[in-house]
C-alpha cells in the first residue's frame, strides 16, 4: 500500500474513532447533587435497542444480555436474576434515570465483566465457615447454623481441590474466630477470593426463604437492607479496588445457585458486613437459605442437600477463575436451567458493542469528590426495622473523615438540577436484612 492511501486510511480510521466516541457520550444528570444517566443513555451505549416500557416495567433485550428495570424500586433483573440497586429507578423530566453509581458497581461488572480491572488469576479460595464455638448463629429445629456452615465448607474444599484450587479455611472446627481474624487470614493470602458462607434466619417473616448473595456497598451508597442514605455510608466507607471483581463473583456463583438448586431468588445484594469490609481480595457472602422458614430449614439439615449446594458454588468460583484467566464470559442462570432440562447448553456472551472502543470504557469513571457534610437523601426508602449488627458493625476500625474515593462515571456540564420525585418501595419481606450475626 502506498504512502498517502496509508494517509488516507489513517484519516478515516480517526474520524470513524470520533464519530463512535460521540456516539456513546455519557449525558449526566445532576439531581439533588448526585448524577444520574437515562435509561436511553445506557442502551446506547452497551448498544441495546430501544427501551420496551411496558407500565413500570422498562425492558432491555439485545439476546446476549437483558435488564429488567422497575420504575420507582431498586429491584431490577439482570441476564434472569434479582439484583438490588443503591437507589431507585425513576422518572424525572420525562427521562428515566438510573444512579451513576449503579452503573459503575453494579451494571457494568456484570454486562462487560471481561473489562473488569484488578480482576486477577485465582488459585486461592479462603472459605469462611460462618459462626462458631459459643456463636450458633440461626437456631432452628433441626441444628445450628454453625455446624451446617461448617459442613458446607468442608463439602466444599474437596469439590475445590478437586478442580485445582488451594483452599484455606477459617476455621476447621467448632471454633470462635473474631471477624477481623476471618479478614487478617484472608488478606494474607494471594490471587485469591473470600467465600463466607452462612444460612439465613428472621424473626420478622416465618416464610420467608431463598438464597441471596453480598458484597461490599459501594461508598455512597445505602446498603441493601438500609431504609436511606446517611451520613457514615456517604464518608466512613472506603471501598476498595476488588468492588467490580467481588460484585461479578457474586454473580457468578449466584446465577450457578439460583440455576442448579432452584430456591427461591432473593437477589444479589450489598452490605458492609465486617467480613467483607476488612477484607481486600474479591470477597462475598452466601446465604443459603432461611432457617426459620420450616421447609427450607428441613433442606438445610440434609447432608446431601448441602452437598448438592456445595456443588453449586464451586461451579461459581470456577466460572469467575476462567473469567478472570481468559476473560470467557461466565454461565447464567438460563444456561444452567436448559443444563438440567438436558436441552443442551448456550454460551451467553457479555456484550462485546464494537461501537465502544476498549479504552472509552475507562473514561466514564472518576472518582467523585470528597463529601463534606451530609445531603439529604433522595428517593429515601420506609422504614423496615432495625439494622443489622454483628457482620455489619463488629470488626469496625476506626475510620477517617476523609476516605479514598470510589470509581463512578465521568460527569458532563449539566443545567441547574431539579429535584427528584418521591419513589415507593419494593416488597419490605424481600428487602429485609439478614439477622445480626
Amino acid at each position: 500500500m502506498n504512502l498517502p492511501r496509508l494517509i488516507l486510511c489513517a484519516i478515516g480510521s480517526c474520524f470513524f474513532v470520533s464519530q463512535l466516541i460521540a456516539a456513546v457520550e455519557w449525558q449526566v444528570i445532576k439531581i439533588n447533587g448526585r448524577d444520574f444517566l437515562s435509561v436511553d443513555n445506557i442502551a446506547k451505549f452497551y448498544g441495546f435497542p430501544n427501551p420496551i416500557i411496558d407500565g413500570k416495567s422498562v425492558d432491555l433485550n439485545n439476546g446476549k444480555n437483558e435488564l429488567q428495570f422497575h420504575i420507582d424500586s431498586r429491584e431490577m433483573l439482570l441476564n434472569g436474576v434479582r439484583n438490588w440497586l443503591s437507589f431507585p429507578v425513576f422518572v424525572h423530566d420525562g427521562k428515566i434515570v438510573v444512579s451513576r453509581i449503579d452503573l459503575a458497581k453494579t451494571l457494568e461488572p456484570q454486562l462487560r465483566p471481561n473489562m473488569i480491572k484488578h480482576l486477577d488469576r485465582v488459585r486461592t479460595v479462603v472459605l469462611d465457615p460462618g459462626h462458631g464455638g459459643f456463636d450458633k448463629g440461626a437456631i432452628s429445629s433441626y441444628g445450628y447454623e454453625k455446624d451446617y456452615a461448617l459442613d458446607l465448607a468442608r463439602q466444599l474444599r474437596p469439590l475445590l481441590q478437586a478442580n485445582g484450587f488451594r483452599v484455606i479455611m477459617t476455621r476447621e472446627s467448632d471454633v470462635f474466630l473474631p471477624l477481623e481474624l476471618r479478614a487478617r487470614i484472608a488478606n494474607a493470602t494471594s490471587d485469591s477470593v473470600f467465600v463466607s458462607l452462612h444460612f439465613n434466619a428472621t424473626d420478622r417473616d416465618p416464610i420467608a426463604a431463598g438464597f441471596e448473595i453480598y458484597s461490599l456497598t459501594p461508598r455512597g451508597a445505602p446498603s441493601t437492607y438500609e431504609d436511606g442514605l446517611t451520613l457514615a455510608s456517604i464518608n466512613i466507607q472506603n471501598g476498595t479496588e476488588a468492588d467490580a471483581a467481588s460484585v461479578e463473583l457474586s454473580s457468578c456463583i449466584y446465577h450457578s445457585l439460583v440455576g442448579q438448586v432452584g430456591e427461591f431468588d432473593r437477589g444479589i445484594k450489598r452490605a458492609r458486613f465486617a467480613v467483607l469490609r476488612l477484607t481486600k481480595i474479591p470477597a462475598v457472602l452466601i446465604e443459603g437459605g432461611f432457617l426459620t422458614e420450616r421447609g427450607e430449614s428441613r433442606l438445610i439439615a440434609n447432608p446431601e442437600w448441602r452437598k448438592k449446594l456445595a456443588d453449586a458454588i464451586c461451579t461459581g468460583i470456577d466460572n469467575f477463575r476462567t473469567l478472570a484467566a481468559t476473560k470467557k464470559p461466565p454461565t447464567l442462570v438460563a444456561d444452567y436451567r436448559r443444563q438440567k432440562s438436558d436441552v443442551g447448553t448456550h454460551d451467553v456472551n457479555t456484550i462485546e458493542n464494537p461501537s465502544v472502543p476498549a479504552t472509552l470504557l475507562l473514561d466514564i469513571f472518576q472518582p467523585p469528590p470528597q463529601i463534606d457534610s451530609f445531603q439529604t437523601p433522595s428517593p429515601s426508602l420506609p422504614n423496615r426495622g432495625s439494622s443489622p449488627g454483628g457482620r455489619e458493625n463488629s470488626g469496625a476500625t476506626t475510620a477517617t473523615p476523609t476516605p479514598t474515593p470510589e470509581d463512578t462515571p465521568r460527569p458532563t456540564p449539566e443545567e441547574t438540577p431539579t429535584p427528584s420525585r418521591e419513589t415507593p418501595t419494593p416488597t419490605p419481606s424481600v428487602l429485609s436484612g439478614p439477622p445480626e450475626k
